[in-house]
């Protein structure tokens, strides 16, 4: 009650009024009895009608009345009405203590045993929003990312072991670090971490409280292990010895676990046998956990009326009035039309037919808006996440934008927060109401990828509250998306370049392979057409070099054929036409050769081409032979024999990312040997 204020004070100024109606009323009960002073009381009941015997109408029930009424309507309230503030769904990270003191056997069958069984029961418990995996010895790596399969991160718990990890000992502060850039990675600006050990060092400490001074997340701790510890079993079965020769015993330390969690306002449970530990570390929700201050301000200037409240206690009082008809009957039938339903344009044109909608809007009854004013009505509707239906019906601006961001529809919620910050009304707002939407303003502009937009509004949010985290955390956030952005802008106008580049090279390579061709088609029909005149002349010698011969030899050999031939001289023409047609006939024979025998090889080198094709359909038609079975056979066994271990392809993965790291950055935090 110490915030109790009117929110319509002015409303209180009507009381003046209602006491000088009071008064006249008074006076007018009054004048109306001054028969009483002149008539004798015996002659009153005759002279006097019974209206006029009658006892005069009480003032006091109408003055409580009126005074309730008026302070109503001055709007007394001392509670706020928490303002939607935009938080991000849930995150959570599970960070496992892959350190060799794990494998001690204090707990059956051991800590690390139970500590996988125990992830994965949590797993289950949270069971919302994403879920990340982290490991850690000597050093940390990330093993599932955040996720909402919740099996993924089941499937790889039980291959979780010291043996796998690249760097042996114990260091957790790499690890939440790497928690907490997973969270901030996906949007969490606060988050939970699980964290699953048996215990830390006190040289540790200082690194672990500096985390959680500094950073928003709650860690929630799971311990594993009894404070009177037991040895250490290797893999050989041999004890874990220090330098000395000792055997190392382990032991955890639940105070100082404690302790660790309670700072980050966070749980703390030591590992039980049941599921006591587990349904403690799940006892509340984790959306968004943060102290009592943070949550005040998220609390915005609206306040809860009380007023209508004081009208319910006016409704019996006026009974009497309505058996009387006296008085208050005008009122009571102004307060009846006013709260009467009457649809406003709206409303109208979502009950009118719907013909291209298959979903009809319902309208609100007139027992919801004769007890409920419209906001009223359409923040029920928000808290049952119906944000559409909410934002149709707000009449409040800040409500409606926020209701149409929860509802995906950012372009209208865009315009909402323009009207409500550009409005003159911003200056009757109090300074931490415009922040909020201003930031909201922001997160809105982020949804639609206006990233330099975004960051100028947080950039507001900071002018006037530099101390804002939210504000704070979400700008750096946009700066690393639009960072991004312009790398993956930057990295396409250089392929592009490079595809341009590629092609014009391939033209010009074509066009001067063209050219190329041009050329040695020139040269080669130079050279034929040499050749074609190099052999017709060869032809010609050789002929005029073989006749001198031949007609010496025909003449040596056949002198009397010869002086028949000087005798006869037809015989001897017609001897040489025929040796002219027999020369033609050669020429005709032996050109018709060439045809054929390239008719001959054009057949052959189809007859190969449809014989490998006819082989190769018979190879796929031709059910397989034993070999080609015991060759399969073969090839499946030798795919059996990859390696598809989890443990083995988690340490490889793991050796690469150690490899990389070495390289490029050097250790942090304190590191332990178990």
């Amino acid at each position: 009650m110490a915030d109790f204020h009117f929110l319509r004070p002015l409303w209180l100024l009507a009381i003046i009024a209602l006491i000088y109606l009071i008064w006249q009323l008074k006076k007018l009960r009054i004048a109306s009895s001054a028969w009483h002073k002149v008539i004798p009381k015996h002659l009153t009941s005759m002279l006097l009608s019974n209206e006029e015997n009658k006892k005069p109408i009480s003032l006091i029930i109408p003055s409580i009345i009126g005074l309730l009424i008026i302070v109503a309507m001055a709007g007394p309230t001392w509670q706020k009405i928490p303002q939607p503030v935009f938080e991000v769904e849930r995150g959570s990270v599970i960070v496992m203590d892959m350190s060799f003191s794990m494998l001690a056997t204090d707990i059956k069958p051991n800590r690390l045993t139970m500590a996988r069984f125990k992830a994965m029961d949590l797993v289950k418990e949270i069971n919302e929003g994403e879920i990340g995996l982290v490991a850690y010895a000597g050093d940390a790596f990330v093993i599932s990312p955040l996720t909402a399969d919740i099996n993924n991160i089941n499937l790889l718990l039980p291959s979780l072991s010291p043996e796998i990890m690249p760097e042996l000992g114990s260091n957790p502060y790499p690890a939440l670090l790497l928690a907490n850039e997973m969270l901030q990675n996906s949007g969490h600006l606060s988050g939970d971490i699980y964290w699953v050990t048996d215990g830390i060092s006190s040289d540790e400490l200082q690194d672990i409280n500096d985390f959680i001074a500094s950073h928003d997340h709650r860690v929630n701790i799971l311990g594993v292990g009894t404070e009177q510890g037991a040895p250490i079993t290797l893999a050989n079965g041999e004890l874990m010895k220090d330098r000395g020769g000792n055997i190392v015993i382990p032991k955890i330390n639940l105070q100082r676990l404690s302790g660790i969690s309670s700072r980050s306002s966070g749980l703390f449970s030591p590992i039980t046998a049941d599921e006591s530990d587990i349904e403690k570390l799940g006892e509340r929700p984790i959306a968004q956990a943060k102290d009592m201050q943070a949550q005040q301000d998220n609390l915005g200037d609206q306040w809860q009326e009380a007023g209508p409240y004081l009208l319910l206690i006016v409704l019996p009082l006026m009974l009497g009035y309505f058996r009387r008809g006296l008085l208050f009957t005008p009122i009571l039938f102004a307060f009846a039309l006013t709260t009467t339903y009457t649809p406003t344009v709206e409303a109208q044109e979502q009950t009118a037919p719907l013909q291209n909608k298959a979903v009809e809007t319902v309208e609100p009854s007139f027992w919801d808006n004769l007890w409920k004013t419209s906001d009223q009505q359409a923040s029920a509707k928000f808290e049952q996440k119906q944000y559409q239906a909410a934002a149709e019906q707000f009449n409040n601006p800040q409500w409606k934008a926020s209701s149409l961001y929860k509802a995906g529809n950012y372009e209208q919620a865009l315009q909402e927060y323009e009207q409500l910050l550009n409005s003159d009304a911003t200056d009757e707002r109090s300074v931490s109401e415009v922040i909020q939407s201003t930031y909201n303003h922001g997160n809105t502009l982020a949804q639609l990828s206006k990233y330099d937009d975004a960051i100028a509004k947080y950039d507001e949010v900071l002018a006037q509250q530099p101390d804002h985290a939210d504000a704070l955390a979400n700008k750096a956030l946009i700066e690393q998306l639009k960072q991004q952005q312009d790398e993956q802008e930057q990295e396409q106008n250089q392929d592009q370049n490079s595809d341009e580049q590629q092609e014009q090279d391939q033209e010009q390579q074509q066009s001067d392979k063209n050219e190329q061709q041009n050329q040695d088609q020139n040269q080669q029909g130079d050279s034929g057409q040499q050749d074609d005149q190099s052999q017709s002349e060869n032809s010609e010698q050789q002929q005029d070099s073989q006749d001198p011969q031949s007609s010496d030899k025909s003449d040596d050999a056949n002198p009397e054929q010869n002086d028949n031939a000087d005798q006869n001289p037809d015989d001897k023409e017609s001897d040489q036409q025929s040796r002219d047609n027999e020369q033609q006939n050669g020429e005709k024979n032996d050109s018709e050769q060439e045809n054929q025998a390239q008719a001959q090889a054009d057949n052959a080198e189809q007859n190969d081409e449809q014989g490998v094709e006819n082989e190769q359909m018979a190879g796929m038609t031709d059910s397989p032979t034993a070999e080609e079975i015991e060759a399969n056979q073969k090839f499946d066994q030798l795919l059996k024999k990859v390696t598809d271990d989890p443990h083995l392809l988690l340490r490889n993965k793991m050796q690469l990312e150690y490899q990389k790291r070495r390289q490029n950055r050097s250790s942090i935090g304190v590191k332990e040997k178990w």
